[in-house]
């Protein structure tokens, strides 16, 4: 398998792009995680990898979307977006997530990546305004990947993203990244309307005959002012989309993606264990993107390095999620989320201002952790890699004393 993949990103890569991500992303990834690792033990946490959510605007409506897309435009400035990036590069990260919104809505996104070519940025996107021109930019400036949010075939797409004819439009926009060498992921938030059809080897071929090079599966939280319950998955299926993705690893030359689980199948949480918080459109830093509270933002003049090392805010949230649970506080412990903003003082970061609202309105369920249903990894590569680049970096020591109570919990679920 892994050959194959690996064959098959050189001969549809520019050759160019491909040695930024290797050097970029790849070796300089790798260090940023060991600096990371040195700054644990020195009790300090900046996370490796910093979400930038750049603006809240966006051409679609995706069904349970949490960003306040019908609001007024709100967007961080290039200067503001550049100074953080150089004050976490300064203390060597080098990969930044750019979110939305649309990040292609922003005017000035093409000019942040071209401002930073010694970092590597993965940008999340519905591929619409991915047209030719924009592709052959992204190709020239050559440090970003394209991961195009696709929830399903025609039908379903339009349904969950609250437009038609998106799944065509987003196509287009793929295969403009595709043809222009890019290196291109496809993202998908499984949920009950698209398990069946998503989860399956004859999904991933054909991406493969697309040239899509990897698959990020997120499952769908259930949050935000128009939350949908429906939509969520039951524990049986967290562990079915867990067990597909392990088994496809080994068997397709496409690599697949997945945040919530180390080589040994255990559950967690990359807020919990620090390795990526979260920037929302007006700069507020919070624990993750759908925990929609800050107390920090990215323009104190301290810069954000020490900003979030020193915030007591994000410090709270990280260990009490620890202590708690493996899995997603919000989803598992909204009382626990709203206990530490009532102890902070934390803002309601959204434009809506309903999100403690929302956290009382959200019914307790089940997340990622699953005790007993661990499925370790099965391909050596992934499980090397996690071993030593993401995993729980010892932020569990105190919650495996609840495992035994939530395994019976789960078995009556189940």
């Amino acid at each position: 398998m892994f050959p194959q993949l690996a064959l098959r990103i050189l001969q549809t890569t520019d050759p160019r792009l491909l040695a930024k991500f290797m050097v970029n992303f790849g070796i300089k990834g790798l260090i940023s995680v060991e600096k990371f690792k040195s700054r644990i033990r020195r009790s300090e946490y900046f996370p490796p990898f910093l979400y930038l959510s750049i603006l809240n605007s966006c051409n679609l409506r995706c069904q349970g979307c949490w960003v306040d897309v019908e609001a007024e435009r709100t967007e961080i400035d290039l200067d503001t977006l550049n100074r953080t990036i150089r004050d976490a590069k300064a203390h060597g990260n080098a990969f930044f997530g750019i979110l939305g919104g649309e990040p292609f809505m922003h005017p000035q996104l093409l000019d942040l990546l071209a401002e930073h070519p010694d970092c590597y940025f993965q940008i999340f996107t519905n591929g619409q305004f991915i047209t030719e021109k924009v592709a052959r930019r992204l190709r020239e400036i050559g440090n970003a990947t394209p991961l195009v949010s696709i929830e399903g075939n025609e039908v379903v797409s339009d349904e969950r993203r609250g437009r038609k004819s998106v799944y065509e439009r987003t196509l287009r926009g793929l295969r403009n990244c595709l043809e222009q060498r890019l290196l291109t992921g496809v993202a998908t938030s499984v949920c009950q309307s698209n398990l069946a059809e998503l989860c399956t080897e004859s999904w991933l071929r054909s991406l493969i005959d697309l040239g899509v090079h990897y698959a990020w599966y997120h499952t769908y939280r259930p949050v935000g002012p128009k939350m949908n319950p429906q939509l969520a998955l039951t524990p049986a299926q967290l562990v079915h989309v867990r067990r597909f993705i392990v088994e496809m690893r080994s068997r397709l030359p496409i690599a697949l993606i997945d945040a919530y689980y180390d080589g040994r199948g255990q559950a967690l949480c990359p807020m919990s264990t620090g390795i990526s918080h979260h920037v929302n459109p007006r700069g507020d830093i919070e624990p993750c993107p759908i925990i929609q509270f800050a107390t920090e933002n990215i323009r104190d003049p301290r810069g954000v390095y020490a900003t979030v090392r020193d915030s007591a805010f994000l410090r709270d949230f990280r260990e009490l999620s620890a202590r708690h649970t493996r899995g997603c506080v919000v989803l598992e412990r909204p009382d626990l989320v709203k206990e530490l903003v009532s102890k902070h003082g934390a803002r309601d970061t959204t434009l809506r201002g309903t999100a403690l609202a929302e956290l009382d309105a959200m019914q307790p369920r089940f997340s990622q952790w699953l005790p007993g249903e661990e499925i370790p990894e099965s391909h050596w590569m992934y499980r090397w890699a996690k071993k030593f680049w993401f995993n729980d970096f010892n932020a569990y020591s105190a919650v495996d004393h609840n495992a035994e109570s939530r395994a019976k919990q789960l078995q009556q679920a189940l």
